[in-house]
């Protein structure tokens, strides 16, 4: 069960897969549609251009030459584009033999793993610690905890039950999915300092970044900006702003690998931490991140997204220490099984 500021309790993933086939060489992209909290983009508003944008490709074209076609690319939604970019990228990285990762720049001898954090939830006491004290369990000791559904106080409740139980041992963060007031929003940063936390994500609403250039000068912990990148234009205002405000990329939100690479590239160009993350996403979306934050080295990674999913139409991941792990196996390296998914519609070239 999701439960965040914005988007409320959300029970199961939607999720829409694209396969490339070419004689032997096939290959798997995956989007998650039910994130109108996220794009303001309904599931059944998503599907419905997804299936009349592929209608009108044309796929005698290779995939290289559709991966290029920047007109073709500008007639789609993010998401739209992010399903069709990762089976591209699948698609290429396979034909040629190479994970992705290294299809993307990495060295052959990079390992397809990466540290990630876990993210605790809106739930009950009980429920926030028992998941806390599993995810240590575990490994994973990246924190990140979702406030801004409740009172503040109960927010700063739960850090320092945190703090109490793990002390320095964990590494935390918070996300407040842009639901704190504009006119609060610094002093609840400054209440936050007493936490150590490595930053704070999002705490006020996207669409105002001179607001946020204005927090970040008072704010005792950096900004991690996500609602607020949405776009390369965005990834620009905030190299613009030296390093006062970090980046959190999507590849649902910039539309896929492509875009996000560009994104990374310039961020870490001028120096600015960024990280790479994701929606909760299956495991092929997932695998799609992991390989990008394997090529560009990203100074966090949020990649829990696919941990203990049910009924994953893909396979290949495993979670553990810390860490998720893929193979070297060609293109995102995942089998996936589509007879766990329902066909829609089929596309001839």
């Amino acid at each position: 069960m999701l439960h965040t500021a914005s988007s409320g309790p959300v029970a199961g993933l939607d999720t829409l897969y694209l396969r490339l086939r070419d004689g032997d060489v096939v290959a798997t992209g995956e989007v998650r549609i039910n994130i109108a909290y996220l794009n303001g983009l309904p599931a059944e508003v998503v599907l419905e251009e997804a299936l009349s944008f592929f209608d009108r490709i044309d796929w005698s074209r290779d995939a290289a030459d559709l991966l290029a076609d920047e007109i073709l690319w500008a007639e789609a939604s993010a998401p739209v584009r992010m399903l069709l970019d990762i089976a591209l990228h699948d698609f290429l990285a396979r034909r040629q033999g190479l994970s992705l990762a290294q299809w993307l720049g990495a060295a052959a001898s990079t390992d397809i793993s990466h540290s990630t954090n876990q993210t605790l939830f809106i739930s009950t006491p009980e429920q926030f610690l028992a998941q806390a004290e599993a995810y240590v369990a575990r490994g994973f000791r990246d924190l990140k905890v979702r406030v801004g559904a409740g009172t503040f106080h109960h927010d700063l409740w739960r850090l320092s039950q945190l703090r109490e139980r793990f002390g320095q041992t964990i590494k935390l963060a918070v996300d407040a999915n842009g639901a704190w007031g504009r006119d609060d929003a610094e002093g609840k940063l400054a209440q936050l300092a007493q936490f150590d936390l490595a930053y704070v994500e999002q705490p006020i609403p996207a669409g105002d970044f001179d607001l946020l250039l204005a927090l970040a000068e008072k704010s005792p912990m950096p900004l991690m900006l996500d609602e607020s990148v949405s776009n390369l234009r965005d990834v620009e205002v905030i190299v613009q702003a030296s390093g006062r405000l970090w980046a959190h990329l999507k590849l649902v939100k910039l539309g896929g690998i492509a875009p996000t690479l560009k994104a990374a590239a310039a961020l870490r160009r001028n120096n600015i931490p960024f990280m790479i993350g994701q929606m909760n996403e299956g495991a092929a979306a997932t695998a799609a991140a992991l390989h990008l934050a394997c090529a560009t080295g990203p100074s966090f990674a949020e990649l829990y997204g696919a941990d203990g999913l049910a009924n994953d139409a893909a396979s290949g991941l495993v979670y553990a220490r810390g860490c998720v792990t893929g193979t070297q196996a060609p293109g995102l390296g995942l089998v996936v099984d589509l007879s766990k998914t329902s066909l829609l519609k089929e596309f001839a070239r």
